[in-house]
């Protein structure tokens, strides 16, 4: 046969493989295996396996072969025979776990076949279907979340509520502060710089975006998540459907991405123009304005269409926040925000968004330029519903409840959101009485047409206290509500004066007086108490020491000499004490002065502030006249300080809000709390000192009949405020009186002389502030039960006090036999004010006529100047004295709407 003849097949068993096992076929042999189940490719071409008889079976491919070795347990590797000792024997290794492994799965994880850390790595079609299945999962979500929200109908959802609120005795005072203030018009009816503000100044993509604002969502979201306040909507349309969205105010997750989903809706289904014109009708301007047209009347008394440019940028600056950008102020919500600051921002904010429009190209500059300045704004009170007292009321309580929150659970959102019931401690039999007495005086007694130079920008201020409980149950805020706008029982900047002089008294009596013997740090320590019958000199012009009898001096080396009202001194000759109970009687500021440097004006301060005065309105710390009351309390903190001395001591925080309620139940409800500020016996010694003040002193004209009264009058340093403050064991009353310009117009206003106001030399706080105290109290306290004050115990030492010398036997027979006087008479006569000798050197001619330099002076630390003369205990001026200086540091002209709420 031919040699390219085809060979003839070898037997499976044949050939060199056939042969290398055939040789380790008696040794231990790896790999020998049963020929049917080592799976081999030999056996799975053409190979035949050997059947239960020893047959051989072919198969008819390698697939085939392979599920016929799967299904008898074998696999592509060659399995060790279980009758020897390979090192592939055994059920356990790596290769059978994986073996077994090899299942199909529908997840493969952890995954087959790999060992270690690549075990748990997952392949990178399980990460790509995972990151499919989340994306498709979140489409479907915000599908069904599209689908199932609606565009909100803002004539449904927008539904005008007031704020009730009522008196203490449960009837209503007055319904106000909902979102009642709303006038729909068409887009018509709004300029187009209107419209233009508000697009160049929140969003100046809203012609062209999709409705919502990727960025300012992630802002959102991120804020929300780190527990910040929630932001709102960024886009004009997120704007537009929160505003529509009322029936769910909440600042939740759940709420935002129903916002986002409707925001879509809105944005793909409704026209721009309406959008715009839908946001402008229902965005919150202040002022209880919702919507363009009512904010126009309410800050311009115009309608919308008549607005021009700078008024349109200035509202559009509302919808950041009236708060902070209404030129009124608004220090009843927050103190901060006063009328000097809101206008600063809101100027600043309205050229902003002036300047935005002629960039985005919707003004001229032409017609930009044209507005600099603010517009002028109208009086903040169009609701003649809060006339006379009552709007003073409702911001009072409105301001308690904002400002105390975080106890209250009434937030600014939530007050003009509407639909509270709020019962105050006001009692309107008191308020009427109040407003009656306050009237009686004025119309008596102020008249701006005969007296155009004295009686113009006259002011009263009041408020009363119940001791028992700290409810605020009337003030006096001012003329009319609806046109004087600041509140007179709060904070106003007039200084209290000598009303102050009663925190010297129970400091003295608390803490005690500093040994003048011991340092500065042992001082403190050791300390003496002291009793009302303790004496202090009553000298004019008197020369003020250190505690420890050291000269005292200001930053610039000056002495301070203390001036008494009318410059004149009290008590005997040579010495001229008095006792501390005729001190505060006759009010003699060098008594007073003398005393808070003994006990240190840092306890003085202590002894204000636990008595109920706001630390921040305490002005002067630093210098002696901080004890005649250079500082600036509220009439409301002045009584509620006095009324901690009509309960014993104890001290109660003045409150307006005793209840609010919503549809839902009661939010918030007053708990009473007191702190013992005083020992009971401090404060009844304060007390007993205080009464004579009424019976026979300056505060004669505010005895009550058949009523034990403790009071006290104050006048300041240019007689530019007079106070009195007064209270029996049911309550306690503080009036103010002072000059101070109405118009915003003037600039640079500050307080202003009352030398000649109501046809009167000057004013103190013995005159019109008693009366109207006195006649007030009649009306507040008729029908109540007489109670009488608590006897206090006798409380501290005498200090000062010299055993009077024990005449001689020579001395009597001297005086008997002289017939002539002696001139001892002329030494002990009582003078005016000294001479220049007793305080000045021979070569100081100014002395004589400013009591020393520096803040210590007649002018600039005494009384009123010295215009009265020596006053008689029932018709003399009041004491006053005040350093020039507390007007520059504690809230003269510059603090007039600072300061807290009370």
């Amino acid at each position: 046969m031919s040699e390219h003849r085809r060979k003839p097949q070898q037997p499976q068993g044949g050939g060199r493989a056939a042969a290398r096992r055939g040789q380790s076929g008696s040794s231990s042999g790896r790999r020998a295996a049963p020929r049917g189940a080592t799976g081999s490719p030999s056996d799975a071409y053409g190979s035949e396996s050997s059947g239960p008889g020893g047959e051989e079976r072919p198969y008819g491919g390698r697939a085939e072969a392979r599920r016929a070795a799967q299904r008898s347990g074998g696999s592509r590797r060659r399995a060790a025979d279980p009758g020897r000792g390979g090192r592939r024997a055994g059920t356990t290794g790596p290769s059978q776990g994986r073996a077994a492994s090899d299942r199909k799965r529908i997840i493969d994880y952890p995954r087959a076949g790999r060992d270690g850390w690549r075990r748990w790595m997952p392949s990178w079609k399980l990460a790509s279907g995972l990151c499919l299945g989340f994306f498709g999962s979140m489409i479907a979500v915000a599908g069904i979340g599209y689908a199932m929200v609606g565009v909100p109908n803002v004539a449904d959802t927008a539904t005008a509520q007031n704020n009730v609120y009522y008196w203490a005795d449960g009837s209503e005072m007055v319904s106000t502060g909902g979102e009642t203030n709303r006038q729909i018009i068409n887009l018509s009816q709004i300029p187009k710089d209107m419209q233009y503000a508000v697009i160049s100044q929140e969003n100046k993509t809203f012609q062209t975006d999709k409705g919502i604002d990727p960025k300012g969502i992630a802002r959102a979201v991120f804020n929300m998540a780190r527990g910040g306040e929630t932001q709102g909507g960024s886009t004009i349309t997120q704007q537009y459907v929160k505003n529509a969205m009322l029936d769910d105010q909440s600042q939740t997750a759940t709420r935002k991405f129903k916002e986002l989903f409707v925001s879509i809706k809105v944005g793909a289904s409704v026209p721009k123009d309406k959008i715009m014109e839908g946001y402008l009708n229902t965005a919150y301007y202040g002022r209880s304005a919702f919507g363009i047209q009512a904010a126009a009347r309410a800050y311009f008394n115009k309608n919308a269409i008549d607005l021009d440019a700078g008024e349109c940028a200035f509202l559009a600056g509302m919808l950041k926040g009236a708060t902070y950008y209404d030129p009124a102020g608004a220090t009843s919500i927050d103190p901060a925000a006063t009328e000097e600051a809101n206008k600063r921002r809101a100027l600043r904010q309205m050229q902003d968004t002036l300047d935005k429009m002629v960039e985005y190209g919707h003004l001229d500059a032409t017609e930009r330029a044209k507005h600099t300045t603010l517009p002028k704004v109208e009086n903040p009170r169009a609701n003649r519903a809060l006339s006379g007292q009552i709007g003073y009321l409702v911001d009072l309580a409105n301001g308690y409840l904002v400002n105390n929150s975080e106890k209250t659970g009434v937030t600014e959102r939530k007050l003009r959101s509407g639909g509270l019931s709020i019962k105050t401690t006001f009692d309107k039999k008191k308020i009427d009485a109040l407003e009656k007495s306050v009237k009686k005086v004025q119309k008596a007694n102020i008249d701006p047409k005969k007296r155009p130079k004295t009686d113009t920008h006259v002011q009263f201020g009041g408020a009363s206290v119940d001791p028992a409980t700290g409810a605020i149950v009337a003030i006096y805020g001012g003329e009319d509500a609806t046109k004087h706008f600041t509140n007179n029982a709060n904070e106003t900047g007039a200084q209290v004066g000598s009303t102050f002089k009663p925190f010297v008294l129970a400091a003295a009596m608390k803490w005690g007086v500093r040994d003048p013997d011991l340092g500065p740090t042992q001082a403190q320590d050791e300390r003496t108490v002291v009793s009302p019958k303790s004496l202090y000199s009553g000298k004019n012009k008197l020369k003020i020491n250190q505690y420890d009898g050291s000269v005292w001096h200001d930053d610039k080396g000056k002495e301070w000499l203390q001036v008494n009202d009318g410059d004149q001194t009290h008590g005997d000759a040579p010495k001229y004490q008095i006792d501390l109970r005729e001190a505060m009687q006759y009010s003699v500021n060098s008594a007073y002065v003398q005393l808070g440097m003994d006990v240190g004006l840092d306890k003085v301060k202590e002894a204000a502030v636990d008595a109920g005065v706001l630390e921040n309105s305490l002005a002067g710390i630093d210098y002696p006249s901080f004890s005649l009351g250079v500082s600036d309390p509220s009439a409301i903190r002045m009584a509620g300080s006095y009324a901690t001395f009509a309960a014993s001591g104890k001290q109660r925080a003045p409150y307006s809000v005793q209840k609010v309620t919503d549809k839902d139940g009661t939010l918030f409800e007053h708990e009473a709390t007191d702190k013992q500020a005083f020992s009971a016996n401090v404060a009844d010694n304060v007390t007993d000192v205080l009464k004579t003040v009424v019976e026979d002193g300056t505060g004669s004209n505010a005895q009550l009949t058949g009523r034990e009264v403790a009071g006290k009058t104050g006048t300041t340093d240019g007689n530019k405020s007079a106070w009195f403050v007064g209270y029996t064991p049911q309550l306690s009353t503080a009036i103010s009186m002072f000059r101070y310009p109405d118009d915003e117009s003037i600039k640079n206003r500050t307080f202003l002389e009352m030398y000649g106001t109501g046809d009167q030399k000057s004013i103190h706080g013995a005159s019109f502030p008693s009366e109207i105290w006195h006649d007030y109290m009649e009306l507040a306290l008729k029908g109540q039960p007489v109670k009488k004050f608590p006897v206090p115990e006798p409380i501290g030492e005498v200090i000062n006090e010299e055993p009077s010398p024990t005449p001689t036997p020579t001395v009597t027979e001297t005086e008997e036999e002289s017939p002539s006087p002696t001139p001892t008479p002329t030494e002990s006569e009582i003078v005016p004010s000294p001479s220049p000798s007793d305080t000045c050197g021979p070569f100081d001619w100014d002395c004589e006529e400013t009591g020393g330099t520096g803040p210590g002076g007649a002018d600039a630390g005494g009384t009123d100047g010295g215009v009265t003369t020596s006053p008689s205990p029932s018709d003399s001026g009041d004491d006053g004295g005040n350093n020039g200086n507390g007007n520059n540091n504690g809230g003269g002209q510059g603090g007039l709407f600072g300061g807290p709420d009370d």
